[in-house]
């Protein structure tokens, strides 16, 4: 049985202040109200990560994520953060390929691939993104532009390695463009997905993944989302900086 996950990105977001008090709360909701088996992993900025993670330690559905980590091992890369130095600190999940790191930071296939087996040589379990911008949408070449993200990056994994890896479908193409997804889209691109995790790994890995929806997921349609049989769900963005709306997010399985 795949995992229930709900991920909360802060992205660039809040003051240290800010992060304690946002996860204390998170935390107390989630001990509190949160039944079930679903897996909830929060993403803050690096330098809350150790405490952010030691707030969280004793609540066992709570689990600690980075939101990027460096292709390289070690060495004279100022400002890169290694797989072992987020592996140090208490870190179990790992974001890899975010549409803001490749639109912003210019990530590629290659780098990306690079990036998940550093994180997976230390123990990390990455969550790998991908999803279509709005011209290939429109030019109906979304699930070929999906297909080859998955191919380029994941293709070289082993069975194993592919283990340990969550998926997260972001459709760039209705995020801040006015433009929603239904659940229904939402649904047939996370089944697409399933179908080239198959051909890539084998039926058992790809039933085996969770695959989680990053489109402007909220209270308000998360239940809808999360009823649809390939949606496993969210990583979720501007609703997971309001602990009410985040654990709202979590109980919507």
């Amino acid at each position: 049985m795949r995992k229930k996950i709900v991920a909360g990105n802060w992205k660039m977001n809040k003051t240290y202040e800010e992060a304690l008090s946002l996860v204390s709360e998170i935390d107390h909701m989630v001990r509190d109200e949160v039944n079930g088996e679903v897996t909830v992993i929060v993403t803050p900025p690096f330098p809350y990560l150790q405490p952010v993670g030691k707030l969280v330690q004793g609540n066992s559905k709570m689990h600690l994520a980075a939101q990027n980590v460096s292709e390289h091992e070690s060495g004279a890369f100022t400002g890169e953060v290694s797989a072992a130095m987020l592996q140090s600190v208490g870190t179990e999940y790992v974001l890899v390929g975010h549409s803001e790191r490749r639109m912003y930071h210019h990530e590629d296939a290659q780098t990306l691939y690079k990036k998940m087996k550093m994180a997976l040589a230390q123990g990390l379990k990455p969550i790998f993104c991908c999803g279509e911008p709005l011209e290939e949408r429109d030019a109906d070449r979304h699930f070929e532009f999906v297909g080859q993200q998955l191919h380029d990056s994941l293709s070289y994994l082993s069975n194993e390695e592919f283990d340990q890896v969550v998926v997260a479908y972001e459709p760039i193409w209705a995020i801040g463009t006015g433009r929603t997804a239904s659940s229904q889209q939402a649904q047939e691109m996370h089944a697409y997905i399933r179908e080239q995790l198959a051909r890539l790994f084998d039926a058992e890995a790809a039933f085996n993944t969770s695959i989680l929806y990053g489109g402007s997921c909220n209270p308000g349609n998360a239940q809808e989302l999360f009823a649809q049989p390939d949606v496993d769900g969210g990583l979720i963005g501007g609703a997971s900086l309001k602990s009410r709306d985040f654990v709202a997010i979590i109980k919507s399985f």
